[in-house]
């Protein structure tokens, strides 16, 4: 769990932190998760680093097992948390998938700003942040995720993620770890 480098173009990529999501039951403190990636975007910004928050407003149409949601979502469901902006020069991404990098301009807007890195956090663990890192390491970038700024509805799911498939997608360590490396 030790991130070695960040390029010197590396982006924040903030994953459906948004108010109906925050709002679900998580395995770790959500307000952690919000707080860890509030400190990574401002020290983002302050190097003048881009931040991309990603928001979920709809889902893929294919049939599944699981359960589809019940009623209609609150009229601010999709709204980033306002603590983490959007700020001037920041990104926003909506998508209707669970990651970032299908259907959006997501790997378009990274390559036009020569970005080579990319520093993952977000909710869920296993679903919207881990389908990022996977699309973003077989893009081609580097990929670290904060562990610390990551969580997931299942302890179980969110621990398979951080043990056994980001360290095979890139590196993980903290929020203080990733900071002290932005210098």
């Amino acid at each position: 769990m030790t991130a070695t480098v960040l390029d010197p173009r590396t982006a924040l990529v903030v994953v459906d932190l948004q108010k109906g999501i925050v709002a679900l039951p998580t395995a770790h403190p959500a307000e952690d998760v919000v707080a860890h990636s509030v400190t990574l975007a401002e020290a983002f910004r302050a190097k003048d680093l881009p931040v991309f928050l990603v928001r979920v407003t709809g889902g893929a149409p294919g049939r599944n097992e699981g359960r589809a949601p019940a009623g209609e979502p609150a009229a601010d469901w999709a709204d980033i948390l306002p603590e983490l902006g959007p700020r001037d020069g920041d990104t926003v991404v909506t998508k209707q998938q669970w990651g970032a990098f299908h259907g959006t301009a997501l790997d378009l807007e990274l390559r036009r700003r020569g970005i080579t890195q990319v520093v993952i956090t977000g909710i869920a663990t296993s679903i919207g942040v881990e389908s990022t890192a996977r699309a973003a390491h077989e893009h081609g970038y580097h990929v670290t995720v904060a562990t610390d700024a990551v969580t997931d509805m299942d302890a179980d799911a969110h621990r398979n993620s951080v043990e056994k498939i980001f360290p095979r997608l890139g590196e993980t360590d903290t929020t203080a770890a990733i900071v002290k490396l932005l210098g």
